[in-house]
């Protein structure tokens, strides 16, 4: 069975193999020091033989925008009106592609599972707004807001249909919605805000045949059941630090959507402490190994951690992924 087999039979619950999938976060803090031990990061998930890859890149909406650029060199405030004169940077320039699809080549030669990483509503628009402007702007322009929403979903349909059409077998939308206790906003804001605008995508790319997935920080408890009818595959990270055991995943929402996470990079992965990575690596493969659970890194392991602490997390996560 491919890498690429593992993963689909893990997410649809089909997985017999008594192995996990495995995967991590580790280039964009750790790339130097990584290459330095095993030659690149390429090397690295070659070793381990990580079964999946997280493809990056592609158009941004607003990055680089010209006329956004002005007007914040120019100390306009960005609020919801102002970004509705601004034109969304082109999705289907598909020289802007190109980086991605060397990428997809790149890992579909060693038959990984690929996701890509793309846009939700509301962290995206924390860059033109700031995130404290943003939640004042739900509450103050929510007619606006509404506009910039729905032309958003649109872009994010585009793109991720783009991205299947390159080959990829998931899209990840990213969009931070918790804190450490609960979400930055009311449920009901998130229902009548947010999550029609998150179907957009999530209907284009179920019927498009691929696989979805959903990334968000924090506590997410409040919106579990709205995840599940937006038709979400895979969460990722279920942040246990957060508050979300997981054992309320296991009575749930084990038959609901799959998890990818599990080595916490916020209380157990680059604090130096081997006996407890030990300890809280073999807790967690002992709740969720079986389970529709793909082993990863909770989001990018921080430079803190040391390179012996870094290989002693992927030699005991590969040990237990295949035992």
């Amino acid at each position: 069975m491919t890498s690429r087999e593992l993963v689909q039979k893990t997410i649809r619950g089909e997985n017999a193999t008594g192995i996990t999938p495995l995967y991590g976060w580790v280039r964009e803090n750790l790339q130097q020091p990584i290459s330095e031990r095993f030659g690149s990061v390429e090397a690295f998930e070659d070793a381990y033989r990580f079964d999946m890859a997280h493809i990056f890149g592609g158009p941004s909406p607003y990055e680089g925008n010209p006329a956004l650029v002005g007007m914040i060199e120019a100390g306009v405030e960005i609020t919801p009106d102002v970004l509705l004169s601004v034109p969304l940077n082109p999705v289907d320039a598909m020289d802007a592609y190109a980086l991605p699809t060397a990428a997809i080549r790149c890992h579909r030669q060693r038959d990984r599972f690929l996701y890509v990483q793309t846009n939700g509503i509301f962290e995206c628009l924390n860059a033109p707004f700031g995130i404290e402007n943003h939640l004042l702007y739900m509450a103050m322009y929510p007619d606006e807001l509404a506009e910039v929403y729905r032309r958003q979903a649109e872009w994010n349909r585009k793109f991720a249909l783009n991205m299947i059409e390159l080959g990829v077998d998931m899209v990840h939308v990213s969009d931070d919605w918790g804190s450490q206790r609960s979400l930055l906003f009311s449920a009901d804001m998130w229902r009548g805000m947010i999550y029609p605008n998150h179907a957009v995508t999530a209907h284009a790319v179920k019927d498009a045949g691929a696989f979805l997935s959903l990334h968000s920080d924090g506590n997410v408890m409040a919106v579990l059941d709205g995840i599940v009818e937006l038709g979400y595959d895979v969460v990722h990270p279920w942040q246990e630090s957060a508050g979300m055991s997981y054992e309320a995943y296991l009575r749930g929402y084990a038959d609901k959507f799959a998890l990818m996470g599990g080595l916490c990079i916020q209380s157990t992965v680059g604090f130096g402490d081997f006996r407890r990575v030990e300890s809280e690596i073999r807790r967690v493969f002992g709740l969720l190994k079986g389970k529709r659970w793909m082993c990863c890194t909770t989001h990018f392991v921080q430079e803190h951690c040391s390179m012996d602490e870094l290989v002693f997390v992927y030699d005991l996560a590969r040990k237990l992924a295949d035992g």
